[in-house]
């Protein structure tokens, strides 16, 4: 899943306002292997003020109605009603909700549609939730909670297929609570429901590996595959090609291990 930030304020620093930047983001990045593209109005990144629903509907719409023959599912990344409406109308096939589609109006806005829904958890709101994140055990506190709101889409009558979830790695939470998470990934695929993870250029990385944001590529496809080889279904990230060519180089030698195995397989 490339990550296609309509923003001036991205904390990854490659955000494109302008529409036409936007585009081509987009096509460069399904160039360069993206199976889906999110497309975000709204910096989430730890302190971003938020912007308006009407300035967010006006970032994100008209790339998602240009979006439509690139070939690839699109996915919107809100927590507004009313864009994620607009964003359905629009031709989005997913939507990425950071709030588990707890505003009120959030599920009345995509039960009724054909889409995909990825619940994420956050401890607290975007503003606030990385000033000293508590929890006694992480991996359960954000199973049982991602457990709920799977539950309420369900109830509202979400089909099961179109569900997906996502830990929330950055979103309230410390370095030690990511790496106990990642270190747990399969726990949250017990459920059945295909995961999503999102660590891309994310400050863990640069608490592991000591670089900025725009130099944690390698550290970012690594953390991606480590996560696939836990059961993630969608890697999110900025770094499409860097990602690629690890899930590449990873699947190579597996499947070089796998042909070896059989070759010294004694013949019976």
């Amino acid at each position: 899943m490339a990550i296609v930030n309509v923003t001036e304020d991205s904390f990854s620093g490659d955000g494109c306002k302008a529409f036409d930047h936007a585009l081509r983001a987009a096509e460069r990045a399904v160039e360069q292997g993206a199976d889906l593209i999110d497309v975000g109005g709204e910096s989430s990144r730890p302190g971003a003020a938020g912007v308006s629903e009407a300035e967010e509907l006006e970032r994100v719409v008209p790339v998602i109605a240009a979006l439509q023959g690139l070939g690839v599912p699109l996915s919107v990344d809100t927590v507004k009603p009313r864009v994620m409406k607009a964003a359905l109308d629009a031709g989005a096939d997913l939507i990425n909700d950071i709030a588990a589609f707890r505003q009120p109006g959030a599920l009345e806005a995509v039960k009724d549609s054909s889409a995909a829904l990825c619940v994420m958890h956050m401890q607290g709101e975007p503003r606030t939730m990385q000033i000293e994140p508590v929890y006694i055990d992480v991996v359960d506190e954000v199973r049982i909670f991602l457990d709920e709101r799977v539950k309420a889409l369900l109830q509202a009558g979400v089909a099961a297929e179109r569900i997906l979830v996502d830990p929330g790695f950055g979103f309230g939470k410390t370095l030690e609570h990511n790496l106990a998470l990642l270190a747990r990934l399969e726990v949250f695929g017990k459920s059945g429901f295909p995961v999503l993870v999102g660590m891309s250029r994310k400050s863990m990385l640069g608490a592991l590996t000591g670089r900025p944001v725009g130099e944690r590529q390698v550290a970012g496809a690594v953390a991606a595959m480590w996560a696939i080889q836990r059961g993630a279904r969608i890697v999110r990230t900025h770094d499409v090609a860097a990602t690629r060519d690890v899930i590449r180089v990873f699947s190579g030698l597996e499947a070089a291990e796998f042909r070896m195995r059989r070759h010294c397989e004694p013949s019976d």
